[in-house]
C-alpha cells in the first residue's frame, strides 16, 4: 500500500480551523460523528471527487483517485473538522508507520487545541 500525505486536504484543514469550522470533541466520538456510508455516497454524489479528496489526509495509489478506496485518513464530517477524528487518525496513522500524516495531523491537533 503507498499511502501518502494529501497536501490539498491539509491545507483545506488548517484553513478550517483557522475559520472556527470545528469541533472540539472527545477523543472516542469519531465513531458516532463520522459520516455513515450513505452520507460519504450522497456528497461524492452532490459535490464530486474532487471535494471529497479534501476531507482525507491520505490517498493511496493502489486505488483509483475515482473510488472510496483511494481515501484514508478522513478529519471531518463534510463541514467541519472534528477533534475526534484528528486524534483517530493520528494514532492510525502512527501505528502504520505513515509519519508523514502523523506529523500533519499532529499538527492540526496542535492547531485545534491551540484556539
Amino acid at each position: 500500500m503507498t499511502v501518502k500525505l494529501n497536501d490539498k486536504a491539509f491545507r483545506y484543514a488548517k484553513e478550517l480551523i483557522r475559520d472556527g469550522k470545528l469541533v472540539k470533541d472527545e477523543r472516542d466520538d469519531w465513531s458516532e460523528d463520522a459520516p455513515t456510508p450513505d452520507e460519504e455516497n450522497g456528497f461524492i454524489e452532490s459535490k464530486k471527487w474532487a471535494e471529497y479528496s479534501k476531507w482525507h489526509l491520505g490517498v493511496d495509489d493502489e486505488h483509483p483517485d475515482d473510488t472510496k478506496g483511494h481515501y484514508k485518513f478522513p478529519y471531518g464530517d463534510f463541514r467541519k473538522v472534528h477533534r475526534c477524528a484528528v486524534i483517530s487518525g493520528e494514532s492510525r496513522a502512527g501505528q502504520y508507520d505513515h509519519d508523514d500524516i502523523r506529523d500533519a495531523l499532529g499538527k492540526l491537533l496542535d492547531q485545534i487545541d491551540r484556539d
